[in-house]
């Protein structure tokens, strides 16, 4: 097994109440594998549910290895990725999301992905388990993103990563929703960042509702999509016009 310097373990939760636990658990032990360097972050981004509960009764039990940040209101997906990415402090960052669609051992996969000159292994669904609409949606989603933004990923939008902190760094994110993978994704693909891609296992969402799978909220991503699109790839500098050194 590869070992890390240090890592940052970072779960965005919203109402996750009954998988968020075994999330935090799940993880601790494959950390404590990989190095002796490392910390568990929950962002609870507003929850309605016992999630706050839970997340407070984990870090009692677990002290300084578990943090959590919480959200008074409820600041969208992007908002919370970016409060967990502000928040990690060391130097890998591993994130996927608290309603256990993925299993965070499979951690050690990402990072036998890690090769020289790497600096993020990003995830894609060996076979997606939800309902067939949102399969359907799902992939045609994949294709209109990937022809409007280049992207080369097998999966931009599977939310299970392993990045180099100091690639965060390097770029501001702006998007509060959904949109904020697509672009994360882009700014590093246009920094020139190396990519790994590893398949992961997605499961069936045992507890909650999704909030993106319904209308207002794919009309409202529609939109943003949009304004990403045109903020990226039609406003973006071409290389010959880009002022930058």
């Amino acid at each position: 097994m590869n070992k890390l310097s240090s890592i940052s373990a970072f779960f965005p939760a919203y109402n996750d109440g009954g998988t968020i636990a075994s999330m935090v658990i799940g993880v601790l032990p494959v950390l404590r594998k990989l190095t002796d360097d490392y910390e568990v972050i929950v962002v609870n981004d507003g929850s309605g549910d016992y999630t706050a509960d839970i997340l407070n009764e984990l870090s009692k039990v677990y002290g300084s290895r578990v943090r959590v940040v919480h959200h008074e209101i409820n600041r969208g997906y992007g908002g919370a990725l970016k409060t967990g990415f502000s928040s990690a402090t060391k130097e890998w960052v591993f994130y996927t999301d608290g309603d256990a669609q993925y299993d965070p051992r499979e951690l050690v996969n990402l990072v036998e992905g890690l090769h020289p000159g790497v600096d993020v292994v990003n995830g894609y669904k060996i076979a997606r388990n939800d309902p067939w609409y949102r399969i359907v949606i799902g992939r045609l989603y994949h294709h209109i993103v990937r022809v409007l933004f280049g992207f080369k990923l097998k999966d931009v939008d599977c939310d299970f990563r392993l990045i180099r902190r100091s690639v965060l760094e390097q770029v501001q994110l702006e998007s509060t929703s959904g949109t904020i993978c697509l672009e994360m994704v882009k700014k590093f693909q246009d920094l020139g960042v190396v990519f790994a891609e590893v398949p992961v296992h997605h499961f069936h969402r045992a507890y909650g509702h999704s909030q993106f799978f319904n209308f207002s909220r794919l009309v409202q991503t529609a939109i943003q999509l949009a304004r990403l699109w045109y903020t990226l790839v039609v406003k973006r500098p071409s290389p010959a016009t880009d002022p930058s050194p």
